[in-house]
């Protein structure tokens, strides 16, 4: 039977804190549920910082999705083989507790440590890609196996080198790509880099895996320069379902302010970025008919 529904928005728990803990998770979560949002972010920034039996009491119905921090000393490219093997136990953490949090994804830029950058001719650029497929392919055989799907989220230009547009997403992860391994991107990211986000969005096509949005200066999505009524065309093109899920930040967190280039407060209140960025979405997105698609179920 088809019922009526709108597009799910989620938000990332980063508008509030860093990083996320087991003392913080049940308050934070009930505040997120009460806002309204039907999806939680989950950023698991080092191994054991949150535990399954916490969020899974405090989702209060929100579907949980599980996102990657690349820091310092993260790599899986151009890097010692101690550093890869690091790289890649952290990131098989995070596919663990994603199936065991009932998460459908797992997304983040797992390729280079945030922030790091360099120059590359086309030749290294090539080496560094085939580098990268072989260290990812077992990531992604452990992600088939748990029943999630490994999102790569290109960045934008002064966070990396190495994948800033779409095109250069699907070049990397070329042949890999498949019901377990997609792109994830984010507003912020393809206002930077793409010429356009709705034609970037329609490239991805069914290897969209996740999507995050922010307006174009980090902040909640409504009143700024990004053009939305384009980018939920081309959404609606590629048949994505899967929510549209606020990432922002606090400047108030050293870590995360630093990663993000978070300087000013970007509302009055994180509480009121979040609460602003939904009843954004809510109004641009309105019921439609037809069964919803949690992602997971998309590739």
């Amino acid at each position: 039977m088809e019922s009526s529904f709108q597009r799910p928005i989620g938000v990332n728990t980063w508008v509030w804190v860093s990083p996320l803990a087991d003392a913080i998770l049940p308050p934070l979560l009930g505040s997120i549920a009460d806002m309204g949002f039907d999806a939680v972010e989950l950023p698991l920034e080092n191994i054991g910082d949150f535990t399954v039996d916490v969020v899974t009491e405090s989702l209060h119905g929100m579907h949980p999705y599980l996102v990657g921090a690349m820091a310092l000393g993260r790599d899986l490219i151009l890097a010692d083989r101690p550093v890869i093997l690091r790289t890649q136990r952290y990131l098989s953490a995070c596919i663990q507790l994603a199936h065991d949090i009932g998460a459908p994804s797992v997304c983040g830029p797992f390729y280079s440590s945030t922030g790091r950058v360099w120059r590359m001719d086309d030749d290294e650029r090539a080496a560094a890609y085939r580098q990268l497929r072989h260290n990812l392919a077992p990531l992604v055989d452990e992600a088939a196996g748990a029943g999630v799907v490994l999102g790569i989220e290109p960045l934008n230009r002064y966070e990396t080198p190495l994948i800033n547009t779409v095109a250069q997403g699907l070049d990397a992860l070329d042949p890999l790509l498949g019901p377990h391994l997609g792109l994830a991107l984010d507003t912020y990211h393809l206002n930077i880099e793409e010429r356009s986000s709705a034609d970037a969005i329609r490239a991805a096509g069914k290897h969209l895996v996740h999507l995050q949005v922010c307006g174009n200066d980090r902040g909640a999505p409504g009143g700024d320069q990004t053009d939305w009524t384009a980018i939920l065309a081309a959404l609606d093109t590629i048949g994505y379902e899967g929510p549209l899920n606020i990432e922002s930040f606090t400047a108030h967190n050293a870590s995360i302010a630093t990663a993000a280039s978070i300087w000013r407060p970007l509302a009055e209140s994180q509480d009121r970025l979040a609460q602003d960025g939904l009843a954004f979405l809510r109004s641009i997105t309105p019921p439609r008919t037809g069964t919803p698609l949690f992602q997971g179920d998309h590739l």
